[in-house]
């Protein structure tokens, strides 16, 4: 079935659904574009660039320059459709739940360590395979299975390309059952310890390595002051 036209007068949408349309036929995935560039594209509509941005609730990805160093500050990267809010059953099946409170996400942060809970990176950190872009946290939530066979709702910290799904390179089993075979007896069972949760677990030097990132650069020198001592 055809995609409705983004600018078709007769289309029954809104901005946020007509702005999906607009990045995948005029934009798409990959590329760029400006708040400006929407501004011309959806004239006397105020915040139509908010509207765009209530998509990332729907799984959709665009980076600022916070996340791709690569980017100047006016402008987005269209990273990644999600779902085709033009379809109403799709947009109804994954409407976004309430918002998790700023209590419960700094409780979650604080669990995880200030990591994500699947590639373990740090916020604010560079990703090892792409140093352009760092990583920003968030928290989210994620059905479970608990240990009882009942399911139930989680908080748990994610990175933004984790939550996106995709690194921007395809997964193989056979890679990763060959990186699992490198591994030593010790790192194995901790391997295994970090499937069984369902995420991955900290050491007492990445907490440390955390803390020490979440403190003020006078108080990061004193640190670095007394390890050189």
């Amino acid at each position: 079935m055809p995609l409705p036209q983004w600018n078709d007068p007769d289309l029954k949408a809104g901005t946020m659904i007509r702005g999906a349309l607009w990045l995948v036929q005029e934009i798409g995935e990959g590329n760029t574009f400006t708040k400006e560039q929407i501004r011309d594209a959806f004239p006397g509509i105020s915040q139509a660039d908010r509207r765009i941005r209530d998509l990332r609730d729907y799984g959709w990805v665009m980076l600022t320059n916070t996340e791709d160093a690569t980017l100047a500050a006016e402008d987005q990267r269209f990273a990644k459709a999600g779902v085709p809010v033009w379809d109403s059953a799709a947009r109804r099946a994954a409407a976004p739940q309430k918002s998790v409170s700023a209590k419960d996400i700094q409780a979650a942060l604080a669990r995880d360590d200030y990591m994500c809970t699947i590639c373990g990176i740090s916020g604010g950190e560079s990703y090892i395979d792409d140093s352009n872009q760092t990583a920003v946290l968030s928290v989210t939530r994620r059905s479970a299975v608990l240990a009882d066979g009942r399911e139930d709702i989680l908080l748990v910290t994610e990175c933004k390309r984790c939550r996106a799904g995709s690194s921007g390179s395809p997964a193989r089993a056979d890679e990763v059952l060959g990186e699992v075979q490198a591994l030593d007896a010790d790192e194995r069972r901790r391997l295994a310890r970090w499937i069984e949760r369902g995420r991955r677990g900290s050491t007492a030097l990445d907490r440390a390595w955390n803390a020490y990132r979440r403190l003020p650069a006078d108080a990061r020198d004193s640190v670095r002051k007394a390890l050189g001592s």
